[in-house]
C-alpha cells in the first residue's frame, strides 16, 4: 500500500483543487521538511512509516502504522485522524495544545456499556493513576479526500485498571445545550472500580479516584457507602454518585463531601435499575429508570423538584436503549422496545416512528442525541444509523455501516456552524464517522476507548491516551490544503520568503493585492492560528498576519491583538500540570470569567491571577474574586495556626477592593475554626457585615460593641433582640447595664412596644423617678376605672417622694383630688368633666352657670386670682352675659386692669360694653383702650395731655381717613408747641 503523508497537527490535507498542485519550496505547508524540520525525513521502516529525527526531548518524532486492508475510497467526506503531541513527562514544561472535552458516556459494573452525553469522566478503580504518561507519543494523521476531521492527543496517560472494569463519566468543557451559557467547570475525571460482584469479598472497599484530564490526581477516597449505579458531574463540577437504593451523594472536584439527597420513595423500593445525568438549561438532572420500570427525573439537582414520568405499555425489563431529550424547555424520554420508539413528556406516553427509516428493522441497539440537542441518531439491528431531528420529525440521512454488533459508544461529531452533522461509533477496538457520503472514515483503537462528545468536537478516552475528534475549521483547510492559493496560504508563503529574504516573497504578495485579498488572507492567518494548538505554528500564522497587515491602511489590530492575548491564555491553561485542553471554539463560548472559575476550583490562583493581570481585567471581576478565593482555601490549612493564617491572608490582600473578610471569616466558621473567623472579623471594615457573623458564632457580646461602635441604631436594635431571645432575663439585663448606648435604646424600643419590660428594667436600676413617670402614663393609658387610675397615680406619687421630687408627688396628688371632685361633678350635675385640666374643669363651670362651684373649686385648689379673673372674663363674654360681666367687674378692684374687659368686649364686636370699661382703664392704658374701641379723636386728647410722644405717633398713625384730619392737626400743633417750649 501507498505510505500517505504525514504532518503535524497544523497541517490539515484537503482535495486538492482542479488542475496541477502549485509546487511548494523547502518549508512551505504541505512539505515534509516544513513539519519535522531540515533533518527530518521519511522512510519505510517495519509495518508503518517512520518519521527520522527527534524533538528537544529526544523522543521520536512520529511513527504511523499503515493501515491493514484495502485503501479507502476517495469519495469520503473530508475526514481526518491526527494525533496531538502528547506532553512530556513530569518536570518538562510544554505549552501543549488542549483542545476542550464534553461528557463522555458511562457503563456500570457487567452491563453493556451506555452511551450518553454528560459531565466529567467518572470511573471506578482501586489502584491510583500515575500523575503523568509513561512515555511521550507523537501525533499522526490520516488524509483523505475533501474536508477533514481532526483527532488530536492533549495527554497520555496510563489507567492501570481496564476501563471496562466499572463505572466511568467524562465531563464536557462547554456550554450548557441550546441556551450556550456558560456551564460552569467540568473537565475532571473520576475512576471508581466495581466492587459489587459476586466474586468480590464484600470487605473489599472501592477506591474513589478524581484526576484532572492530564492524569493530576485531584482526589482520592475510599467508598463507603452503597453500590453505585451512576457516576455523573454536574454542571457546578460537583460529582454525582447514584446508588442503588435512589440516594444520591454529591462530592467536590477535590473528594469533599457537600451533601445528599433521595429519588424519592419509590426509587428507593424498587431500586435504581438505570440512569442518566443531563444538562439543560435549568441546570444539571438526573433520570431513574427503577426496577418497576417506571422513569423519575429531575432536571435541576439545586432546586430538587421530582416527576415521574408515564407507564410505558408493555415494558417489562430493561429497554433496549433509552436518552434523554430537551425540546421547547420541556424534559423528555425517548426509548426503545423492540422496533418501537416510545416519547415520554409529562402527562403521556406516545409512540414514535423516524421518518424515512429503512425497512426491516427489528429494534433499535443504541441511540445519541447531540450536543445542543437538536439531532438525534439510532443504530438499528440491521447495522444503519438514522440521523435526523431530535423531534423525529425530518430525516437528515441514514448511513449502512454493515456492522450488526450493538456498538459500545456513539455521539454526534460537529463543530458551530460546521458544513457537516457526522456520528462517531465505537466498537471494542473499532472507531467509524458516519455521515450523509455513502462511505464512511473507520480506525483502529488500540484500548477500550469512551467517547465524550463537545461543542465542537469528540473526546476520546482510554486507558492511556486522551484524544479530540474535529472538524478542520475552514480557515485552516484553505491555508494548509496542498496547492493551496487561497489568500492566507499565499501570505503565509510570503512572509516564510521574506524571513529567507527572497524575491519570492514580493511576488506572492503583488499575487495578493492584485486581486485585492491582502484583508481576507490576514483575516485567514489570525483565525487559524486559533484553531492551530502548537505554539510555532500559532506564531507563524501570526507573524504572517503581521507581515500583511503592513501592507494595509488603517487595519484595526482589535482582532490581532485579541487573538494574541487568547492564544497566550489558552497555552497557558494547556500545559500538562494544568491539564485544561481547550480549543478556541470553547474559549470562546465558555468566557474568560468561567475559565477563572475552573482555574480557582483547581486551586491554581497564581496562573489565575497571572491571566487577569495579563487580561487587565477589573479588580472585582478578577484579582480581588480569586484572592478571596485563595482566602477562602486558606483558612482551610488546619495545621497552620489561626494568627498566621489570618496574618498571610491580611498581607496578602490589605485593602483590596471588592474583597470581603467577611465572606472568608464564615468559610473558616463553617470549617470550625472560630477564632480564626474573629480574627478574621477585625479586618472587616463595615460593621453591618462583622455583626451578622458574630451573632451567627454566638459571640452576642461582642457583636453588641462592634454594633455600637458602628454608630447604627439598626443595628444595634438587631443585636439587642436577639441577645433578648438568646440569653435569660437577668443576664439579659445586665449585659445592657455593661453597655448604656444600647440601653437607652432598649428603653426606647420598649415605650413602644414593651411597657412591662420597661418597668422591669427601672425596677432593677432603682430608678423611682422613671418608675413615677412609668405609672403615670400607664394610669391614662391603661385604666379606664377612675379606682384604677387614682391608684396607679398613688403608686407614681409614692415613687416620686422615694425619688425625693416633692413637686412631682404634689402635683401627682392634687390630680388625684382633681379627678375625685371631677367625678363628683359629674354625679351631681351631669356633663363631662373627667380628665379635663383644673383651668378647663372651672371654665366648664362658669359656662354652665355654677359660680359659686367654679369659686370654690379656685379656692380649693389655690388658683391665682388672676388667673381666675381671666377664666371668668373669658368665659362670660362667651356666655355673652354683659350684665353678669359688668356685675363682676364692680365686685372689687379687678386684678387684671380692665383693659382685658375691653378687649373681650371687642373680640365679641361689643363696642356698647367696650365703652363702659374703657373709661375705667388705667391712665397709661387709656389710648391703647380707646383706639380700640375706635375713638380717636378722644385718644389724641389723652396722649396730648400725657405729652407722650409715643401714644401721640401711634394715635397718629390710627389717623387714616378724612374726618380724622382735624385730629391730626391738633396733634401736629401739640407737637410744635411743645418743641417750642
Amino acid at each position: 500500500m501507498k505510505p500517505r503523508l504525514r504532518t503535524r497537527l497544523s497541517f490539515a490535507p484537503a482535495s486538492s483543487p482542479s488542475g496541477p498542485p502549485r509546487p511548494r519550496p523547502p518549508g512551505s505547508p504541505g512539505s515534509p521538511d516544513s513539519e519535522l524540520g531540515a533533518l527530518s525525513r521519511w522512510g519505510r521502516g517495519g509495518e508503518g512509516l517512520h518519521a527520522r529525527g527527534s524533538d528537544a526531548s529526544g523522543c521520536p518524532r512520529a511513527y504511523l502504522p499503515l493501515p491493514r486492508g484495502p485503501p479507502l475510497p476517495r469519495s469520503l467526506p473530508d475526514f481526518s485522524l491526527l494525533r496531538l503531541t502528547a506532553p512530556p513527562a513530569r518536570g518538562h514544561s510544554s505549552h501543549l495544545p488542549l483542545p476542550r472535552v464534553h461528557p463522555s458516556h458511562w457503563c456500570t459494573g457487567p452491563r453493556d456499556p451506555r452511551a450518553e452525553p454528560g459531565s466529567g469522566l467518572a470511573a471506578w478503580s482501586p489502584s491510583a493513576l500515575p500523575g503523568g504518561p509513561a512515555h511521550s507519543r507523537y501525533g499522526r494523521k490520516r488524509k483523505f479526500s475533501g474536508r477533514e476531521k481532526r483527532k488530536g492527543r492533549p495527554f497520555g496517560a496510563e489507567w492501570t485498571p481496564p476501563l471496562r472494569c466499572g463505572a466511568i463519566r467524562a465531563q464536557p468543557w462547554t456550554a450548557t445545550p441550546r441556551t450556550g451559557t456558560p456551564s460552569g467547570k467540568r473537565p475532571s475525571i473520576a475512576l471508581l472500580r466495581n466492587p459489587w460482584k459476586k466474586e468480590k469479598s464484600p470487605s473489599v472497599r472501592p477506591l474513589l479516584q478524581i484526576y484532572s484530564s492530564s492524569g493530576v490526581a485531584l482526589a482520592s477516597l475510599l467508598w463507603k457507602s452503597g453500590p453505585v449505579v451512576l457516576l455523573g458531574w454536574s454542571a457546578e463540577e460537583e460529582l454525582l454518585c447514584v446508588q442503588e437504593d435512589g440516594s444520591v451523594l454529591v462530592y467536590g472536584l477535590h473528594g469533599d463531601f457537600r451533601r445528599h439527597f433521595s429519588m424519592g420513595n419509590e426509587v428507593l423500593q424498587n431500586r435504581v435499575l438505570d440512569a442518566r445525568v443531563f444538562h439543560t438549561e435549568f441546570g444539571s438532572g438526573i433520570a431513574i429508570l427503577t426496577g418497576a420500570y417506571r422513569f423519575t427525573l429531575t432536571a435541576n439537582v439545586g432546586d430538587l423538584k421530582l416527576r415521574r414520568m408515564p407507564e410505558v405499555p408493555g415494558l417489562q425489563a430493561l429497554p433496549s436503549c433509552w436518552t434523554v431529550l430537551f425540546q421547547d424547555r420541556v424534559t423528555l424520554v425517548l426509548l426503545a422496545i423492540g422496533p418501537d420508539l416510545y416519547l415520554l413528556d409529562n402527562t403521556a406516553c406516545s409512540g414514535v416512528v423516524p421518518p424515512g427509516l429503512a425497512s426491516g428493522v427489528a429494534g433499535f441497539l443504541h441511540m445519541a442525541v447531540s450536543f445542543n440537542y437538536r439531532y438525534l441518531a439510532l443504530f438499528t439491528d440491521t447495522g444503519h444509523i438514522w440521523m435526523g431531528l431530535a423531534s423525529l420529525k425530518e430525516k437528515l440521512y441514514e448511513f449502512n455501516c454493515n456492522i450488526r454488533a450493538p456498538p459500545k459508544q456513539m455521539a454526534w461529531c460537529s463543530r458551530p456552524k460546521g458544513k457537516q452533522k457526522t456520528v462517531v461509533v465505537a466498537w471494542e477496538r473499532r472507531l467509524l464517522v458516519a455521515g450523509d457520503a455513502p462511505e464512511s472514515i473507520q480506525f483502529v483503537l488500540e484500548e477500550d476507548s469512551y467517547l465524550v462528545p463537545e461543542l465542537d468536537g469528540v473526546r476520546i478516552f482510554s486507558r492511556n491516551v486522551h484524544e479530540f475528534l474535529h472538524e478542520v475549521p475552514v480557515a485552516s483547510e484553505e491555508i494548509f490544503r496542498i496547492a493551496s492559493m487561497a489568500p492566507g496560504a499565499l501570505l503565509l508563503e510570503a512572509q516564510k520568503e521574506y524571513e529567507k529574504e527572497s524575491q519570492k516573497a514580493d511576488e506572492y504578495l503583488r499575487e495578493i493585492q492584485e486581486r485585492e485579498q491582502l484583508p481576507q488572507a490576514v483575516r485567514q492567518c489570525i483565525e487559524a492560528a486559533g484553531h492551530e494548538h502548537q505554539p510555532d505554528m500559532q506564531k507563524s500564522l501570526l507573524r504572517a498576519a503581521s507581515f500583511g497587515k503592513c501592507f494595509i491602511d488603517k487595519f484595526p489590530p482589535d482582532t490581532f491583538v485579541r487573538m494574541c492575548q487568547d492564544l497566550r491564555v489558552l497555552n497557558a491553561v494547556r500545559d500538562y500540570p494544568i491539564g485544561i485542553p481547550l480549543t478556541y471554539t470553547q474559549y470562546k463560548q465558555l468566557t474568560i470569567e468561567v475559565l477563572l472559575d475552573r482555574l480557582v476550583l483547581r486551586r491554581l490562583y497564581p496562573l489565575a491571577i497571572q491571566i487577569c493581570e495579563y487580561l487587565r481585567l477589573p479588580e472585582v471581576q478578577g484579582v480581588s474574586r480569586i484572592l478571596a478565593h485563595w482566602a477562602c482555601y486558606k483558612v482551610q490549612q488546619k495545621d497552620v495556626s489561626d494568627e498566621d493564617v489570618a496574618r498571610a491572608i491580611n498581607q496578602k490582600l490589605g485593602d483590596t477592593p471588592g474583597v470581603s473578610y467577611s465572606d472568608i471569616a464564615a468559610r473558616a466558621y463553617g470549617c470550625g475554626r472560630t477564632e480564626l473567623a474573629i480574627k478574621l472579623l477585625e479586618y472587616e471594615p463595615r460593621s453591618g457585615e462583622q455583626v451578622p457573623l458574630l451573632l451567627k458564632m454566638k459571640r452576642s457580646k461582642l457583636a453588641l460593641s462592634k454594633a455600637i461602635e458602628s454608630g447604627d441604631t439598626d443595628l444595634v436594635f438587631t443585636v439587642v433582640l436577639h441577645l433578648k431571645n438568646e440569653l435569660n432575663r437577668g443576664d439579659f439585663f445586665m449585659t445592657l447595664r455593661n453597655q448604656p448606648v444600647a440601653l437607652s435604646l432598649y428603653r426606647q424600643f420598649c415605650k413602644h412596644q414593651e411597657l412591662e419590660t420597661l418597668k422591669d428594667l427601672y425596677n432593677q436600676d432603682d430608678n423611682h423617678q422613671e418608675l413615677g413617670n412609668f405609672h403615670i402614663r400607664a394610669s391614662y393609658a391603661a385604666e379606664e376605672r377612675i379606682e384604677g387610675r387614682v391608684a396607679a397615680l398613688q403608686t407614681a406619687a409614692d415613687e416620686y417622694y422615694k425619688a425625693k421630687n416633692e413637686f412631682a408627688a404634689k402635683a401627682t396628688e392634687e390630680q388625684m383630688r382633681l379627678l375625685r371632685l371631677q367625678r363628683r361633678l359629674e354625679d351631681e350635675l351631669g356633663g363631662h368633666f373627667l380628665d379635663l385640666s383644673l383651668h378647663d374643669t372651672v371654665t366648664s363651670l362658669l359656662l354652665s352657670g355654677n359660680n359659686k362651684r367654679a369659686e370654690q373649686l379656685a379656692r380649693d385648689f389655690r388658683i391665682p386670682d388672676k388667673r381666675f379673673w381671666w377664666l371668668k372674663l373669658t368665659a362670660l363674654a362667651d356666655r355673652e352675659d354683659w350684665e353678669e360681666l359688668e356685675k363682676f367687674s364692680k365686685s372689687k378692684k379687678s386684678p387684671i386692669g380692665y383693659l382685658p374687659f375691653v378687649e373681650v368686649c371687642m373680640k365679641r364686636h361689643n363696642k356698647f360694653e367696650a365703652k363702659k370699661f374703657a373709661a375705667r382703664v388705667n391712665p397709661e392704658q387709656k389710648v391703647k383702650a380707646f383706639l380700640l374701641i375706635g375713638d380717636v379723636a378722644q385718644a389724641a386728647d389723652v396722649a396730648i395731655e400725657h405729652r407722650n410722644e409715643a401714644e401721640l405717633s401711634l394715635v397718629l398713625s390710627h389717623c387714616t381717613g378724612a374726618s380724622d384730619g382735624a385730629t391730626a392737626d391738633k396733634i401736629q400743633r401739640a407737637r410744635a408747641l411743645a418743641q417750642r417750649k
